[in-house]
């Protein structure tokens, strides 16, 4: 585990920390949003707040695909189980995300009726769903895809492979998002632009998505907001050296794309696995994220070429929008307006043990993390 000890090193985040402190201002406040919710999980587990001058602030952002899913799409693939029998195939945290009428996938796979017993299975990755597809002919197998671009090219090569194996009881029900959109509404919406400005200084970007698209499709923001970004690694000591590179690039008043993550991630990114996207997905011309709305562009559906695998053609199924909880501020969360602690049932109804919201389903969900590393910290600062 050497690897992993040296990016988790006490002495060299006490350097980090004695570092930032050295370039912050005093006259002024840094703002900066961690978009991904690896590193929110990061900076809470680790304590990174305390290592930072109170002139730094963390905004959490929207987290993680979990998190952005919004209920219609869990009560979609609950309807395929129950009305059209399917045995529906899901990665662990969208099972317990809240759907309409109390219910979540993992309820309704104990629940009586068709959506009972091994109709509804937990798997860990899209090979997996393939798999049972291919032991259960007699079976519709359908696949909850979800995931940022980091899970898409998976999802991709499994549509390939059921296409060239002929199965006819595959299909999937695609809900893979994509990043710069989600980054382009947050910096865009009345809450965040303050007095005609945007009121976050910048971004540190996701690690596992620029594995994928690379640092290029963030430019935009450098260009057009303003807003300097530093693509960012998930250990500690990539997160510290991620926000001293920012604000050196605030103090200087640049506003570029910037990778500390240089160790896996390039600028043009994995053109195999862009490509392997775009043979298989288009973009849908809108689709719904929790928190955000309805965002152009951003988000992907399967070709007409693979028709015949996408589940909302096969089962003619519709989404269909349901309101959140009414006292559960997830969506201000998200857009990081609010933090965690700010929501009334945080910590109180909602808890990791029964998530109201779905920030607090996965443990890279904002409310997640800081009811299991922060929960008390805001209250510290204010004692």
């Amino acid at each position: 585990m050497r690897f992993i000890d040296e990016f988790r090193d006490g002495e060299l985040a006490s350097g980090l920390a004695a570092a930032i402190r050295r370039v912050v201002r005093r006259d002024r406040e840094y703002r900066f949003m961690e978009f991904c919710g690896g590193h929110t999980h990061t900076i809470s587990r680790y304590g990174l707040s305390d290592l930072l001058p109170h002139q730094v602030r963390m905004i959490h952002g929207p987290g993680c695909p979990v998190c952005v899913l919004p209920i219609g799409r869990i009560d979609m693939a609950i309807r395929l189980v129950r009305d059209a029998g399917v045995m529906l195939c899901s990665y662990g945290d969208p099972m317990r995300v809240p759907a309409s009428g109390g219910l979540s996938l993992l309820k309704a796979k104990a629940g009586p009726g068709r959506a009972s017993g091994s109709d509804i299975r937990m798997i860990y990755s899209a090979a997996d769903a393939l798999l049972v597809a291919r032991q259960n002919p007699q079976r519709q197998v359908v696949l909850l895809a979800i995931g940022f671009e980091t899970t898409t090219p998976p999802t991709a090569l499994v549509i390939k492979q059921a296409q060239a194996l002929g199965l006819g009881n595959f299909s999937v029900l695609c809900c893979h998002v994509l990043t710069p959109p989600a980054i382009a509404s947050i910096l865009d919406s009345p809450e965040v632009r303050q007095g005609g400005s945007v009121g976050i200084d910048g971004l540190v970007g996701p690690a596992h998505v620029s594995t994928i698209i690379g640092t290029q499709p963030y430019e935009f923001v450098a260009e057009q907001y303003r807003k300097p970004v530093v693509v960012a690694g998930f250990e500690p000591l990539d997160v510290m050296q991620a926000i001293l590179m920012l604000i050196e690039q605030v103090n200087a008043g640049r506003a570029l794309v910037e990778n500390q993550f240089s160790r896996a991630v390039t600028r043009e990114g994995n053109r195999k696995a862009q490509n392997l996207m775009a043979e298989v997905f288009e973009l849908r011309r809108s689709f719904a994220w929790r928190g955000l709305g309805d965002l152009p562009f951003s988000a992907l559906r399967i070709r007409r070429e693979f028709a015949e695998f996408d589940a909302e053609r096969r089962f003619a199924i519709r989404y269909e929008a349901v309101a959140d909880h009414p006292a559960c501020e997830c969506g201000a969360i998200l857009r990081g307006v609010k933090r965690p602690s700010q929501c009334r049932l945080f910590a109180s109804v909602c808890t990791p043990e029964n998530p109201v919201g779905s920030c607090m389903v996965s443990s890279e969900g904002a409310c997640a993390a800081h009811y299991s590393f922060g929960r008390f910290a805001d209250l510290e600062r204010v004692s």
